[in-house]
Parts: C-alpha cells; sequence; structure tokens
C-alpha cells in the first residue's frame, strides 16, 4: 500500500531573498520527496513565506510600502530559485493568507477552551527613541546562560537557549542603539507547563525512530530543566503596532509570528486543497479528512536553530487543539551550512549567493550533487569547500557516471545498430565468454542504495553509487571494446564480448541514472532520453527479473549527447568574488566626478528618513596590519564598545599600520558585510579623497568613545 505523506520545509522569513541554507534544507527535501514519489508514494510537498512580524513592518516603513506590498515583491522573486535548483514543491503560499488568520485563530480558541492560555502583565523593553516596544529579535547583549556577547533577546546561537529580553545582559535596541526602557502590558501565555503537556511531550518524545537521538536529547533538556533552565510558558501575543494575525476578542493584540508560522504549513496544505492540486495530485479526501486519517504521515524538515519551537511549542499545540490537528510523525533536523569552515549568515554576509549562482549559468545539479554528498540523517553541519566541490563533481558525475554512457553509446550505435545486444549469451562455439559482473553488482547494490535514501542518508547513497560507476569503468577498461571493435566486423567471438560489455555497461547506467535521479533530476531525465525508458521508477529494478530482464535484447536507444559539462574553477572564483572593490571598506571603482564647488555631480538628492538608516559609529582602532597578496588593503580590528568588526580599507597607500593603532574613526556600521579573497569586511570606514593624490580618515572630535552614533 503506497503511503500518503505531507512534507513541508521550514519557512522562510518574507523579508529577503533565499540564501544558500533555504536552498541547502529545500534540496534535501526535494531529494527525499522525489525518491519517495519514484516508490509510488503520494507525496503533498508544501511551504509558505513567513510573512508577518515586526521586521517586515519595519522594512515596508522604511520603504515607504505596505507590508503587503513588500512580501508580494518577495514572493515575485521564489519561482526562480525554486525552478531554477529543480524543487519540486506542489504548492507555495504564504502565512499572511485568510488560511492562516482562519487556522491561528481556530487552534487558539481551542487551546483557550483547554485551558492552556491565560493572560498576565509582562514587563517588555521600550524604544524610547522608536516610541515602541521592540521584539525579541530588535534586541541585543551578553547571553545570561554562555555569555557570548552579541546575541538575539530570544535564542542564543552559541548555546541555543531560549532567553527572555529582560534576561539579556547589557541589552540595546539595535534600530537605534538606545538603552531599552522597561514598561508593563499584557500578554497571552500558552501553559507549556502544564502537567499534561509535559507528559504529552515526554510520551511524543520517547517514540522511536520520530527524532534523531541529538534532537530528542536536546529536547529532553529543555523539558527536564531545573531552575533558569526549566520548561517555561510561552510569550504568544505582541501589542501594536504589529503585522500580524489578530487575537480574538483582544484588541491591539496580535499572535506573536512563531504561533502563526508553522501553522502557516496547515494554510498551505489547505489552500493547495482548496485549489484542487491535491485531488489532481491523487488525493481524493478533504484537507480536514486527510489531515485526521490515520494512514496520513506529517513530516518536516528544519535546521537545529529552531528545534525548541518544532520539537515542545509544535507539538504540543497540535495535540490539544485536537482533531483534525495532528502532531508530526517525524522533525528531521539537519546542521547548518559553513563555507571553508565558516559559518554561513545572510546577516554577516559569508553565505553564498543561491541568485548569483545560477546568474553566472552554474549548473543547479552540481550544487544538489555537492550539498547530498555531503549530507547524513545526523545534525551534522555541512562544509562547502570550493575545490572539493570543483573535483567531486568533475569526478563523479563526469568522470564516473557520464562517462560510462560516453564510452559505450558509439559502439552501440556502429556495431548494433543502436540497439541492446543479448545479455543472455555465456559462450561462443562452446567457448566460454567472460562473465560481466558489474551489473550484477549494480541490481545488489540497489537495495543498500534504496536503504540509504529512504533514511535520509545521502551521502553513503551518493557512496554506494559512485562503487558501482567505479566497477562498470574498470570492467570496461578491462574488457578494453576499443580493443574488440577493431575485429568485432570480422570475428564473431569479439563481437559477442563487445556486445556483453556494451550490454552490461548500458544496463548498469540505467541502475546508475536511476538511483541518482532524486537527486539530479534534470541529468537524469536526459539520461532517460537517451535509455528512451522513461520515467524510472523503483519497481523498473525488479531483482527477480534478473540481469537480462532489466533492458531486454533490441532494446532501441536515441542519440547520445553530452549530457553535462565539467566545473571550470573560474566559476567558482566568480560565485565569490565581491560586486564591488574594497577601498576604506566598499567603494565604486571608479568614484563619481565632483561638479562645480566640489558637489558630485548628478549626486540624488536623499530624505533625511533615508540617511537615517545609515548607522554611523565612532571606533577605535586596535590593531591595523598589511594583508598579503593586497596591494591597497589594510586589515584593521575595530572596536565598538559592545563588539569587534574587521574591515578591510584600501587606505594602504596613506597610513602606516602602526600609525593607526589607537585611533578613533567613523564607520559604516550596518553596511552589509562583504565576503573577499582575504576575509569577510564587516562595515566601511570613511575615508576622504579629492582630485589630488591621499586619502584622509575621518576622525570624531576629542571625547567621543567606541559604539557612539553619529547623527
Amino acid at each position: 500500500m503506497s503511503r500518503k505523506i505531507f512534507v513541508t520545509t521550514a519557512l522562510p522569513y518574507s523579508n529577503g531573498p533565499f540564501h544558500i541554507g533555504h536552498i541547502m534544507e529545500y534540496i534535501q527535501a526535494d531529494i527525499w520527496v522525489r525518491f519517495q514519489r519514484m516508490q509510488g508514494n503520494r507525496l503533498h510537498f508544501v511551504c509558505a513565506d513567513d510573512a508577518h512580524g515586526a521586521p517586515i513592518m519595519l522594512k515596508a516603513e522604511e520603504e515607504g510600502i505596505s507590508p503587503q506590498q513588500l512580501i508580494a515583491r518577495i514572493a515575485a522573486g521564489r519561482p526562480r530559485y525554486l525552478e531554477g535548483f529543480h524543487l519540486s514543491f506542489d504548492h507555495w503560499h504564504s502565512t499572511d493568507s485568510p488560511e492562516n488568520v482562519e487556522l491561528s485563530q481556530d487552534v487558539y480558541q481551542r487551546l483557550k477552551r483547554e485551558g492552556l492560555i491565560y493572560l498576565k502583565p509582562v514587563e517588555q523593553f521600550f524604544d524610547p527613541v522608536k516610541g515602541m516596544f521592540l521584539p525579541d529579535r530588535y534586541i541585543r547583549g551578553e547571553c545570561p546562560n554562555c555569555h557570548a556577547k552579541e546575541q538575539y533577546a530570544d535564542a542564543c546561537e552559541v548555546c541555543s537557549i531560549v532567553n527572555t529580553p529582560t534576561q539579556l545582559i547589557n541589552p540595546y535596541s539595535t534600530l537605534t542603539g538606545a538603552k531599552p526602557v522597561l514598561k508593563t502590558s499584557d500578554h497571552f501565555f500558552f501553559k507549556l507547563s502544564e502537567p499534561k503537556c509535559v507528559r504529552f511531550l515526554e510520551e511524543w518524545l520517547g517514540a522511536a525512530g520520530r527524532l534523531q537521538p541529538q534532537v530528542v536529547n536536546k529536547a529532553r533538556e529543555w523539558l527536564t530543566g531545573k531552575g533558569d533552565q526549566a520548561l517555561g510558558d510561552w510569550d504568544i501575543s505582541r501589542d501594536a503596532p504589529y503585522f500580524g494575525i489578530p487575537i480574538p476578542d483582544a484588541p491591539g493584540k496580535y499572535f506573536y509570528v512563531w504561533l502563526d508560522a508553522p501553522i502557516g504549513y496547515l494554510a498551505a496544505l489547505k489552500s493547495y486543497f482548496a485549489l484542487g492540486k491535491a485531488r489532481a495530485n491523487g488525493e481524493p479526501r478533504s484537507f480536514e479528512a486527510f489531515l485526521a486519517a490515520p494512514d496520513t504521515e506529517q513530516i518536516h524538515f528544519i535546521g537545529k536553530d529552531i528545534i525548541y519551537f518544532h520539537t515542545l511549542f509544535w507539538p504540543a499545540m497540535l495535540k490539544f487543539a485536537g482533531a483534525p490537528y495532528r502532531v508530526p510523525n517525524h522533525v528531521y533536523v539537519h546542521g547548518f551550512i559553513t563555507v571553508s569552515g565558516e559559518k554561513m549568515s545572510k546577516s554577516r554576509g559569508t553565505g553564498i549567493s543561491p541568485l548569483r549562482y545560477l546568474d553566472l549559468g552554474m549548473n543547479a545539479e552540481w550544487l544538489r550533487y555537492y550539498i547530498a554528498a555531503k549530507l547524513n540523517a545526523n545534525v551534522e553541519d555541512l562544509d562547502f569547500n570550493p575545490d572539493d566541490f570543483v573535483a567531486r563533481v568533475n569526478s563523479d558525475l563526469v568522470g564516473k557516471y557520464v562517462n560510462i554512457a560516453s564510452r559505450i553509446a558509439p559502439f552501440l550505435l556502429k556495431f548494433f545498430g543502436n540497439r541492446m545486444p543479448p545479455l543472455a549469451m555465456t559462450q561462443i562455439a562452446g567457448v566460454p565468454v567472460e562473465a560481466v559482473g558489474c551489473l550484477r553488482f549494480a541490481l545488489q547494490q540497489s537495495k543498500l542504495v534504496r536503504t540509504a535514501l529512504e533514511e535520509r542518508e545521502l551521502g553513503k547513497a551518493i557512496r554506494l553509487t559512485m562503487e558501482v560507476a567505479d566497477v562498470v569503468n574498470a570492467e570496461i577498461d578491462a574488457y578494453k571494446p576499443w580493443l574488440l571493435a577493431k575485429d568485432a566486423a570480422t570475428n564473431e567471438q569479439s563481437r559477442q564480448k563487445l556486445g556483453k560489455i556494451c550490454a552490461a555497461s548500458i544496463a548498469a547506467f540505467k541502475a546508475l541514472t536511476l538511483f541518482l535521479k532524486p537527486i539530479v533530476p534534470a541529468l537524469a531525465a536526459d539520461a532517460e532520453a537517451y535509455l528512451r525508458d522513461q520515467p524510472l521508477q523503483w519497481d523498473s529494478l525488479d531483482l527477480r527479473l534478473g540481469v537480462e530482464g532489466f533492458l531486454p535484447a533490441g532494446h532501441e536507444f536515441g542519440i547520445f549527447k553530452p549530457l553535462i559539462t565539467r566545473v571550470d574553477p573560474k566559476q567558482l572564483d566568480a560565485l565569490f568574488e565581491s560586486d564591488a572593490q574594497p577601498v576604506a571598506g566598499n567603494r565604486p571603482a571608479t568614484p563619481p566626478q565632483p561638479g562645480p564647488g566640489g558637489v558630485t555631480a548628478g549626486a540624488a538628492a536623499v530624505s533625511i528618513d533615508e540617511f537615517k538608516r545609515i548607522d554611523l559609529r565612532v571606533a577605535r582602532i586596535l590593531d591595523a596590519q598589511h594583508v598579503d597578496g593586497a596591494d591597497k588593503l589594510l586589515k584593521l580590528t575595530l572596536d565598538l564598545g559592545s563588539e569587534t568588526r574587521t574591515v578591510f580599507a584600501g587606505i594602504k597607500s596613506a597610513y602606516d599600520p602602526e600609525a593607526l593603532k589607537g585611533r578613533l574613526t567613523v564607520m559604516v556600521a550596518n553596511l552589509a558585510p562583504r565576503k573577499m579573497k582575504f576575509g569577510v569586511s564587516e562595515g566601511m570606514v570613511l575615508a576622504a579623497s579629492g582630485d589630488t593624490p591621499g586619502l584622509y580618515l575621518l576622525s570624531p572630535d576629542a571625547g567621543a568613545t567606541p559604539g557612539m552614533r553619529i547623527s
């Protein structure tokens, strides 16, 4: 009986484009979904934009547009990524939707009837400059648990503990830099500490195979914590102004984004059903009937940074909301993606841009294959190493897999009318023909590959697949078909031996195509077109048919064409190049020319609000060093009072590094970090220049201290 599975990935926040962490997660989930479809299982793969919260509201306010306009603009760019990386979502929706309003308010009302919602006054940080209560993500400070600096108020990225804003040490507003003040407001809470919730979570976490062992251990730490680490109730409301879903019967109160965001999974599914896409995908039941059915599986793919919400709050919400809501069958967690050992971060500018990857014309299947080769079922970080990327893709996909077909196809065309030679013949005129073991090995290996794909051991599946490719290529080398071909026209034994290695090799190539199809679907589709045997499904590989039944004698092939190109290392260089040449941080390669009176000709006027978006800070130069291999750059270490930053500045011609140490300067603190050949530049120091040679660092007046804001 086929399985009926509802699969989601974590919702991307709708204030910007996808980053590489999104793409990694979507590729992992997509491979598993495609594999399940190839087994005849019925998959419903949905996702949505996480469109609510203060960041959306504030970004829209800065741009002078409505939040709806902002999220519509972001949503318009999603298809390019989804199609570009061959991601097979059945439906993409938004949490700012009627379905999500309906379901979020329904879940809330149900939890309220269960006695799990209560109201209590909360001391909350208020930004006296901005004039609003501060969302958790707009307050930073020192973690009270591990004492890591620059941590957000809701969760520590270092120790993963969930905090409250008032627990942070030396908090400050990231909007204005002001020290927030405490004000009291009534908030709604979900009573996660209720004994029946705790009992349920203990049982849910204990279900075999539901979560990875590392995830269970972490969730149980939170569940059984004592003192400050004890499981707390969950603040689920926010005060106006806030862009979100109104709480029924509570004017001026909105659901905290983390309540309605996961419900967005269900809202996307409900929209998918309402549009008739589920019926078109073979699902005859309604949304409610499908969700409540005992044979439905609900599976989430997420990153390790949101375990707390998905293994405690989310299942408890669903459990006590009651039918048709159901708790997840599995929550599959992955680690972060790093580049050459450095953590990727959109906010720190150390990520690979998926859009730049596509714009450079790089094959999406290179990235799909490489990510799969590095992933396993554990919660481990994945490191993107450019040299390894080039070597692995070129060696495995081109040098091993595609190489088989490119070596054999010419012989099939020239000597066998482009048809499959028979595999069954074992002797000619009483003389045994050497056995070809590569196809038999491929069939034997198929069970292991299938198990690895099912268990999300993608790297293992690829290793097993490449073991088959190695055996096939080794047997081609041993048979030397290029020598057999020299007298195949006149020597029947040579012709039969040539036919046997060609038949076994191309049948093994078919098996390899099947193994790789969930990982590199476009490449597999081109291979299927050549094989004229599509679409390949797992039941195509029936061991009961034996080697002769896999591709019957006489089967006609298409005309072989090159299936994939090699990675050019120069493409990787371009992928990591900066958009602008950094001079004093980031400066245009050709500066604008000054007009009359020294004013830049053609410079557009900016409003005061636009100018205020630039966060200028006083910084002290703690250290300055020459950069090996750079003609113009100095590496500066800057003290901003609450943190230190590294900036690469193009001022080498004007300053001796030793003379810079200890002096104050001015930097742009909110400039997007830029990954450069020599490291990551985390801002820009300001310098003046004119028609005559020379660069002059700006310096604040005496008495200024690091971290002061310039306005």
